[in-house]
């Protein structure tokens, strides 16, 4: 009986006999280009979108008829009256929100995310709020309150911080509603990093090595919402810097409301501040998003120390 050769026993296999295979192999079709015409002309009706009214307003600001080409309107900025003031004290109005606005909310959204997930509904409709209610309702609800300082609390000791938050160097009061104008995006920030954290479990795990709560909250989970606060903070610059109804409507004269009330008088110095504004927001917006991106530096700590601050 002859033996079975391997082809005859396997006969869906083929003996290897060391010569290289001559079927050629199945090919594959080649994937065309997409075409990406339609996003270049899309970038570029985005960009003529944004640029040519900031060329026209340029070109306003620095071509007078008859006079030609002149930079009047830049020059004549750091002596107008009020300019440097009322830039000051948005910048100081800005830092203030924000520092308000991230106090109340990082602790209120990591006790959320810590405590009953009940509790993340309601304090998710407090902070949308503002977004509801117009800016002309909250001034009017604004206004009221502050006319029973004069009217029923003027022989009680509530009286003077009624006077002291309605200050024109600093006014408390606008810090306030600018606060609350801007809880829907700080909320909305902070709620994507810490959704993208599991905060049980490091709050757990930093506890469990006898670290404090403000040790946690400063060395933990701060440095991991590097993003998320910077992002708040963009948010809240721009609004507060851009900010004209509630800041005119209760007598004080920010940055807006300033570039507003010159507007009549001096059209191309209004326009040249506005650039400037625009410029002046863009550079500190890009410093925000660099503190948002840059690596946390922060070492961690041994357990000791945290147990030296407990």
């Amino acid at each position: 009986m002859a033996a079975m050769t391997p082809t005859t026993r396997y006969p869906d296999r083929t003996e290897d006999t060391g010569r290289p295979d001559t079927g050629a192999p199945a090919r594959t079709p080649a994937r065309r280009p997409r075409p990406r015409i339609w996003r270049g002309a899309v970038l570029a009706l985005a960009g003529a979108y944004f640029l040519l009214p900031l060329v026209a307003s340029f070109v306003f600001t620095v071509h007078v008829p008859g006079q030609g080409i002149t930079f009047e309107a830049y020059t004549e900025l750091l002596s107008a009256d009020g300019f440097t003031e009322s830039l000051l004290l948005s910048l100081g109005l800005a830092a203030a929100t924000i520092a308000l606005s991230l106090l109340l909310a990082v602790p209120a959204l990591v006790a959320v995310r810590i405590g009953p997930p009940r509790l993340r509904p309601v304090v998710e409709v407090m902070c949308m709020l503002p977004l509801v209610v117009p800016p002309i309702a909250l001034v009017t609800g604004i206004t009221t309150v502050l006319r029973w300082g004069p009217e029923h609390l003027s022989r009680t000791p509530l009286y003077q911080t009624f006077i002291a938050v309605q200050n024109e160097k600093f006014p408390v009061v606008l810090v306030l509603a600018y606060t609350v104008l801007a809880l829907p995006f700080v909320h909305r920030s902070l709620d994507a990093g810490l959704r993208a954290l599991d905060v049980p479990t490091l709050v757990e795990a930093a506890r469990s090595c006898g670290a404090s709560w403000p040790y946690v909250v400063r060395r933990v989970l701060l440095p991991n919402l590097r993003a998320s606060l910077a992002g708040a903070a963009f948010l809240t610059l721009a609004l507060v810097l851009g900010e004209f109804t509630i800041a005119s409507l209760l007598g004080f004269q920010p940055f807006a409301v300033w570039i507003v009330s010159i507007s009549g008088a001096q059209a191309r110095m209004s326009v040249a501040v506005s650039i400037l504004s625009l410029l002046i927001t863009w550079l500190l917006l890009i410093d925000l998003s660099r503190a948002g991106t840059a690596p946390s530096t922060t070492a961690a700590a041994p357990a000791t120390t945290s147990r030296k601050e407990s």
